[in-house]
């Protein structure tokens, strides 16, 4: 079996990560981006994926976030083929981490 190009973390290891300066891509939809998500999280989306890209620096950390930790995992494979060295895709998503971190969510 081949080394993933990312790395699967739950939201413990996350949060050490962003407290470092890691960069969160929130790729859920936007309605339920709009209603919570990860403090200082970025929507990605097809539309501004080349735009994420091209302004992002891809030595810095990047995590991945979706609904529950699945579709992050190819987002997170996809991004390291786009040259982010350290990608990672956070376990449980957005709903693990609500759960745990309440206080590190922006809501409207």
């Amino acid at each position: 079996m081949t080394d993933l190009p990312f790395k699967r973390i739950d939201c413990h290891q996350a949060l050490t990560l962003i407290e470092e300066g890691a960069v969160v891509a929130d790729i859920r939809d936007e309605a339920s981006f709009e209603r919570g998500h990860i403090t200082d999280a970025r929507y990605l989306s097809n539309h501004n994926l080349q735009q994420f890209i091209e302004e992002n620096d891809l030595d810095t950390p990047l995590l991945v976030c979706c609904y529950h930790g699945n579709s992050s995992q190819s987002a997170a494979a996809f991004l390291a083929e786009r040259g982010f060295e350290q990608v990672y895709s956070i376990d449980g998503g957005y709903e693990a981490w609500q759960a745990q971190f309440p206080d590190r969510c922006e809501r409207p």
